[in-house]
């Protein structure tokens, strides 16, 4: 789990010069490390190389992140934390499959309105996502935080509801099909974009692709694939 020295999700204005110089050289170590990544790959890039192009040392590194796994999910990490803050805000009376769907939309929103200049732009965050597939240290390490994230939504959903989740099945698989679904947006969309810049580069375009995943979860679990 990504180690959070910062609230990512403050604007800047509401933090002090401390935070504000923290969550500066943990942008920093970010967008560094993605770039590195993105240049000469991520098996190439050293801990070193990352703190070098900020000027800091490798201790400094290590108080903001664990390794390299870390830094290099950061992008997705702070979106994810974003999506739990904006499922926690969904008003009580939406069922827990829409307030999943709604809340991941926002999230995707708010990234394709982020400054271009910051690590958690849309750009960053869909670049990431096809390194990730393609590296696959980052892809074990991705789905390892998947699952961890799953019993967050699991949680929460359980908390919306009034149930408990050690005797109650259904908030452990509704986090499971939720995460199912985004997986495989998130994989067409590496897919789609594989060998080629295409106009499908936005938040937008993205939003669309999980719309209409989740357009086919009802006719995928209940329908009749054959028409009959």
């Amino acid at each position: 789990m990504a180690v959070q020295l910062t609230d990512t999700t403050q604007p800047d204005q509401v933090l002090g010069l401390r935070e504000r110089k923290k969550r500066r050289t943990r942008d920093a170590l970010v967008e560094a490390a993605h770039q590195l990544f993105l240049e000469q790959g991520y098996a190439r890039t050293t801990v070193d190389e990352i703190a070098a192009a900020v000027d800091v040392s490798q201790r400094t590194f290590f108080r903001y992140f664990a390794n390299k796994d870390e830094v290099a999910l950061a992008i997705l990490a702070d979106a994810e934390d974003h999506f739990v803050a904006n499922l926690r805000e969904r008003p009580a009376d939406e069922n827990p499959l829409r307030a999943l769907r709604r809340a991941i939309v926002l999230t995707w929103r708010e990234l394709g309105t982020a400054r271009h200049d910051r690590p958690s732009s849309i750009t960053a965050a869909l670049e990431l996502i096809q390194l990730i597939e393609s590296t696959p240290t980052l892809l074990a390490a991705h789905l390892r935080r998947i699952t961890e994230q799953e019993q967050i939504v699991a949680g929460i959903l359980a908390e919306r509801e009034g149930l408990d989740p050690a005797t109650d099945l259904r908030p452990r698989v509704m986090a499971a099909v939720f995460g199912g679904v985004l997986r495989s947006a998130h994989l067409s969309w590496s897919a789609e974009n594989e060998s080629t810049e295409t106009e499908n580069s936005g938040s937008e375009a993205m939003i669309n692709l999980i719309e209409r995943h989740f357009d086919q979860l009802g006719p995928a679990l209940a329908g009749d694939w054959h028409g009959r």
